[in-house]
């Protein structure tokens, strides 16, 4: 092949808006950072346009072996392996400061004892965060605007609630001007409304798990431009469903970390390739973006849906 024919392979493969792959959901460059610069672009990514690119939510960054929940550590290293939001979770310390636990208690994923909001951020900052099987690591916890600070240009964050209200979380995400890459969680449709009366830039995770609720949703008058639906932790009863969000332009989020995931976690099965069908079928079935526990491993059975040609392209660096 000459040099001429490899450019021109190389320039319609740009074209195509393929460049950023060296093979299936791999980059060029070796982290799968998102160019995400306004409100806008957010919205554009997750609209629904029938050419979805099949995405990951990775529930508290993905943790395993060494590596610690809602840890920056944690979140670069799923980013090595695939795109994909990441889910994270904030806490109130004694000085009224943010930090990212996902448990008000410290005892499971760190070196302290207690509730997080019995300590001051000065407290927490000497201790040290431990692994999916308690062992000790060198990660520190790390306060909601250090996470908010490293997502820009990386990543787009999926706020959870915890023990924090909707119009503290729109708060913090106005202060870090993260409105172009955080996706904050609304429970209920009076926290959507809240949300979107405060700021009508964020985007917002809703819990829309049937046609009922979906209706109900409507007359809320908050725009699908602005949510992205969670549907289920399981397939749906009904999945029209699915097509229903889809019909208002908006992409659907299913879970695994309650059901194929722990088949993968607790080894009953010995390797998740033999699950690929059935990860490939909820995408099929009509979902948009898996929320998973395991995204290194999903994104081995899923990568070539997430790598396919489309217009989203443009925000995958």
């Amino acid at each position: 092949m000459t040099i001429f024919r490899i450019i021109l392979i190389a320039f319609l493969l740009q074209s195509a808006g393929v460049s950023g792959f060296s093979g299936p959901g791999k980059p060029k460059g070796g982290k799968h950072y998102l160019k995400i610069k306004s409100p806008d672009d957010l919205k554009a990514m997750f609209r629904y346009t029938g050419d979805s690119v099949c995405f990951i939510s990775s529930h508290r960054g993905g943790p395993e072996n060494h590596l610690c929940e809602n840890s920056i550590a944690t979140f670069e290293n799923t980013l090595k392996h695939t795109y994909s939001m990441m889910e994270i979770d904030p806490h109130w310390t004694k000085d009224s400061i943010l930090v990212v636990m996902h448990d008000p208690t410290l005892q499971r994923t760190s070196t302290g004892k207690g509730r997080i909001s019995d300590f001051t951020l000065k407290e927490l900052k000497d201790l040290r965060l431990k692994d999916v099987k308690g062992n000790v690591t060198d990660n520190k916890i790390h306060t909601l605007k250090e996470v908010l600070k490293w997502a820009k240009g990386r990543a787009i964050l999926v706020m959870d609630k915890k023990e924090v209200s909707m119009q503290d979380r729109v708060r913090a995400v106005e202060e870090s001007k993260a409105e172009a890459y955080t996706i904050i969680m609304a429970y209920t449709f009076d926290e959507a409304k809240i949300c979107y009366n405060m700021n009508k830039y964020i985007m917002m995770q809703v819990f829309i798990p049937n046609p009922e609720k979906l209706k109900e949703f409507d007359q809320t008058r908050v725009p699908w431009s602005n949510v992205v639906a969670f549907v289920s932790h399981q397939m749906p009863a009904d999945t029209r469903i699915f097509d229903m969000i889809h019909q208002k332009g908006a992409l659907c989020i299913l879970g695994t970390s309650r059901n194929l995931d722990l088949e993968v976690i607790s080894g009953r099965v010995p390797d998740i390739r033999h699950l690929e069908k059935d990860y490939n079928d909820f995408y099929r079935k009509g979902a948009d973006i898996l929320e998973t526990d395991i995204p290194v491993e999903v994104c081995k059975v899923v990568a070539r849906r997430m790598s396919s040609p489309t217009y989203r392209a443009k925000f995958l660096k």
